[in-house]
This record gives structure tokens, sequence and C-alpha cells, in this order.
């Protein structure tokens, strides 16, 4: 079975019940690297659906070549099984090219919680023309400070960028928009 196409901006959980199942099934599996988040509140999480002979879940990376990749689709196919699902595959979509602005804002709220700073702004994705983008400040996760300046743009993942606050002195990571 051919996985539907992907809709262009964030998914929404499936309007047939027995594809809505299987989505809230593939919603409770969490990131790898940042286990607080699901992979719906992370905006990866693009469709289920439960036909007839075969079981497809499709998500998206958060960048291409992101190494968590495979234990996301291997975790998706152990809890999606687990649940009594059968003939379980696990599709990955390039396009359209995952966002940060698909993250939900609960998401944003469990990453602030567990010390990252959550991604500020929206991309600029397929908005070619208009204003100059500038930079938000990044609010320090520990203690709120806007007084926060990058110390180096790759942090402990490719997707976060290693700030540092000049109030509390604790180094923290941003989850960088893209």
């Amino acid at each position: 079975m051919a996985p539907r196409e992907v809709p262009l901006g964030p998914s929404q959980r499936p309007d047939d019940p027995r594809d809505a199942t299987l989505w809230d099934v593939a919603a409770t599996v969490c990131d790898p690297e940042i286990p607080v988040l699901t992979l719906e509140d992370l905006g990866v999480l693009r469709d289920a659906v439960a036909g007839e002979d075969e079981t497809v879940v499709v998500i998206t990376p958060t960048y291409s070549g992101c190494p968590a990749m495979d234990t996301m689709a291997a975790d998706l196919e152990a809890a999606v099984t687990a649940a009594g699902y059968e003939n379980v595959r696990v599709v990955q979509v390039l396009r359209p090219a995952w966002t940060t602005d698909w993250m939900s804002p609960e998401g944003r709220a469990k990453l602030s919680e567990y010390g990252i700073a959550p991604p500020t702004g929206r991309t600029a994705a397929g908005h070619n023309s208009g204003p100059v983008r500038l930079s938000l400040a990044v609010k320090c996760p520990r203690c709120d400070s806007l007084r926060t300046h990058e110390m180096t743009r790759f942090g402990s993942t490719s997707c976060k960028a290693l700030w540092v606050c000049d109030d509390c002195k604790e180094p923290f990571d941003y989850f960088k928009v893209h």
C-alpha cells in the first residue's frame, strides 16, 4: 500500500477511526534524543494508515541524515506491533521538509521544562520575499533571562545550538529554528 500524500503543513490526526486509533498508538512514541517529546509533539509523525493487509506509519526526518530516524522507526514498529497491528511498515518522507513550525505548543513547553530552549519565531520556508528576518532573543530555560548568547552553532545534536545565560551563567541547548 502506498502512503497517502502528506499535507504541506503540520499533520493532523486522521479522521478515519481505524487510522486515528493507529495514530494514537504512534503518537505515544518518544524522540530518542529528547525523551520528553513524542514524535507527535515534534511534528515528525505525518500519517498513519491501518490497511487491511498492511499498517503504515509515515514520519519526516527533522533534517537529512538525522541519526535518530532509524531508532524512531524501530520504536514505532515495536509500539505499533505491541498494540496488535500486523505487517507494520514505517515510511520516511522527505517532502515537504520538516520545520520547527510543526512542533506542537505542548512540545515547545516540554522542551523548556526539560531545560532546552524551544525554537523562537517561525521559519521562512516557502517565503522567498518580504521583510528581512531578525533573530529573536533566546530565553534561558533555567532563569527566564533574555540576556543570553550563542556559544557554538552546534550543541549536543545537530538540531540544537549551545547557548549560555549571562545572568545565571548556565549553558543550555537551544532547539534551532529550521
